[in-house]
């Protein structure tokens, strides 16, 4: 079957926090026999910090960020089985979704792929008018990369005809233990863009531990914090490139996951660095949110802290063993149970009961 996944960025991971999440999903597709094209603008400077090639995966399909480019890619999902507009595309999101449902032939699926659910329906309860809220009569379901039980009940009561939580997981191909690396070297690292709903969290959960911790070293990467007034034993590294993540998780004692405020506060919602951490066999340390026990188990497969002194007291009492063996424990589980092949397999089933349910 054929895809047209029109999305942020496949090949670019700057300023775009879901590239990890969509080449893991789709390559794990496309070895399931999915035919995939993902357009995306071109915007934001991605393509000029492009940290991959085109995968073999799918035809990547670049357009310049027009109205009159982006009707002409539209056009191509006449030619789909399966048709998805991610949100967060940054340029043209309300006339994309619009046009995947006019451009779409009847029998296709249309489904909406939600990487931000919970900004999503903050914004749809703020907007009776809001273009998600009025395509999902006409949508065949919404998958989210996280969420659980809060965000099936509300796209539901919103209308959505089905909501499927579909989590970040684990590519071991590309996350794995690496060496150590001396430009990564620290007692805890934190990567993340520098956003609003996130900062204040960042502050509690990294900066205050770092200040509370001078005999200890901290590193920061993520696009945005070079104007943040940091503490002296803070290093920042600005952009870290997807092929440098591992050694960014490998080398530190210990790594930090910080959600952003929405994420946290409706749970079920395990970023990419989680994953991609415990890939490495990283020892992680993260903020509580409901459900994390779904993922890891705290204490043995990463270390929960509900504020900055816990992170500090973690970090205080971490040896380099302890540190060892929850990271083993984490990679473990996430290779028995959270890889993008198992979450494929999830969205294959999904794909495949539809179009059972088809009339030939």
């Amino acid at each position: 079957m054929k895809i047209a996944f029109y999305g942020s960025s496949l090949v670019s991971s700057y300023w775009n926090g879901a590239a990890t999440y969509y080449r893991g999903i789709l390559k794990a597709l496309h070895a399931r026999g999915y035919a995939i094209t993902f357009y995306e603008p071109d915007a934001f400077d991605r393509q000029q910090h492009r940290d991959i090639d085109p995968p073999p995966y799918a035809k990547s399909v670049v357009y310049p960020a027009t109205i009159d480019a982006m009707n002409a890619v539209l056009a191509e999902a006449a030619d789909a089985d399966i048709v998805v507009k991610a949100n967060g595309v940054g340029v043209f999101d309300a006339e994309l979704l619009a046009g995947i449902l006019r451009h779409a032939r009847p029998d296709a699926l249309k489904i909406f792929w939600d990487v931000d659910a919970a900004a999503t329906l903050d914004e749809m309860r703020a907007d009776a008018s809001h273009p998600v809220l009025q395509a999902l009569p006409a949508l065949d379901m919404v998958l989210t990369y996280g969420g659980g039980p809060p965000v099936i009940d509300a796209y539901t009561g919103f209308g959505a005809a089905r909501c499927i939580p579909v989590y970040n997981a684990l590519d071991p191909d590309t996350h794995h233990p690496v060496p150590r690396d001396t430009r990564f070297a620290c007692d805890l690292a934190f990567l993340g863009n520098r956003l609003p709903d996130r900062e204040a969290r960042v502050e509690e959960f990294f900066l205050r531990p770092a200040a509370h911790l001078p005999d200890q070293s901290f590193l920061i990467g993520g696009n945005g914090w070079e104007s943040k007034a940091m503490p002296a034993n803070v290093r920042h590294r600005g952009h870290v490139y997807t092929a440098e993540h591992n050694a960014f998780n490998c080398t530190p004692r210990a790594v930090l996951n910080v959600a952003r405020d929405s994420m946290a506060h409706i749970g079920f919602s395990p970023a990419t660095r989680v994953f991609e951490a415990a890939g490495a066999a990283a020892c992680l340390i993260t903020d509580a949110w409901e459900g994390i026990e779904q993922f890891l188990v705290p204490d043995r497969e990463v270390l929960v802290a509900r504020d900055g002194q816990d992170v500090a007291d973690h970090l205080a009492a971490l040896t380099p063993a302890r540190a060892e063996a929850i990271g083993a424990a984490a990679r473990a589980r996430v290779l028995a149970e959270h890889t993008y092949d198992l979450r494929a397999e999830q969205v294959d089933a999904l794909f495949q009961a539809h179009r059972a349910k088809q009339p030939a």
